[in-house]
């Protein structure tokens, strides 16, 4: 979506659920406060990059603002995106990403373990990058790099701003203050779907980039790791837990660690970039 100085939002919606129905309501409740909502849908390829490349096309304003279905953003997220952009080497602002509260064990260990925090990616060896559940970008910036791969499934928001970077020249900046919360994953299907997306994209990326893949969990790390957990973790977690300096999902960190790193794992040897994932369409001059 993208915000502009008549207080309009676009956004891009799928066709499979009740969101056509439930933004047509927004939209309706928007024109009371002075705000013009205006859905897109893009039905002709399945992936969220195809998606956003539809609102792209259509978006008229100089800042394109990017979040998910899952987050939640701030009220003052998009004042807070925006300021950078100021300078004009500026191609892409990364906002903050913070967990919203828990309840369940796997959501305690995600937001123990930081997961999905931009710093993370911003620290990225290769290059930094912002991730599309919070992240803004000049429209003035695509021209030269063209716009997301629409046929990549995972990935695309790194190879995005590593491309916008790489090959336009243009600056990332952290806005830390212009802040959306996520939902964490709450079940373990969720979660081994998560991280062997994340094999994925590590493996498409590093067929895209030559980045080197994650470091694969071998059968000796996985025995080496338990060992360690049983010996020595688990007993200073519980004694931490009975004496209440520690919360109680550190009893299970290293066991869950190891999960999400055999399904990554899998993720990599498994995943083949598609042909058509090279793809990279132009933005089309007004």
């Amino acid at each position: 979506m993208k915000p502009n100085s008549g207080r309009g939002v676009q956004g891009f919606v799928g066709v499979c659920d009740r969101t056509p129905n439930l933004l047509q309501t927004a939209t309706i409740q928007a024109q009371a406060q002075g705000i013009t909502l205006r859905p897109l849908s893009e039905a002709d390829i399945q992936s969220s990059y195809a998606a956003r490349n539809t609102g792209i096309r259509a978006a008229t304003g100089e800042i394109l603002a990017f979040t998910d279905a899952d987050c939640y953003p701030e009220p003052d997220w998009l004042k807070n995106l925006v300021p950078p952009f100021q300078d004009p080497a500026v191609g892409l602002v990364a906002g903050g990403i913070n967990a919203l509260p828990g309840k369940t064990w796997l959501e305690k260990y995600a937001e123990r373990k930081g997961l999905l925090r931009q710093q993370d990616t911003l620290a990225h060896p290769f290059c930094p990058y912002g991730q599309t559940a919070n992240l803004a970008i000049r429209a003035a910036a695509l021209p030269s790099v063209g716009l997301f791969r629409p046929y990549l499934t995972t990935g695309g928001d790194a190879d995005m701003c590593w491309r916008l970077q790489r090959e336009g020249d243009w600056q990332l900046v952290f806005a830390e203050e212009a802040v959306i919360r996520h939902r964490h994953r709450t079940s373990l299907k969720e979660l081994r779907s998560q991280w062997r997306r994340y094999g994925t994209s590590n493996r498409y990326l590093h067929d895209l980039h030559g980045v080197n893949l994650a470091h694969p969990i071998s059968a000796y790390e996985v025995r080496y790791q338990l060992g360690r957990w049983l010996l020595k973790d688990l007993p200073k977690a519980t004694l931490n837990l009975l004496l209440r300096r520690g919360p109680g999902i550190d009893l299970v960190m290293t066991p869950v660690g190891l999960y999400c790193g055999w399904m990554r794992t899998q993720g990599q040897a498994q995943a083949k970039l598609p042909d058509n994932a090279r793809q990279i369409p132009p933005l089309p001059m007004p």
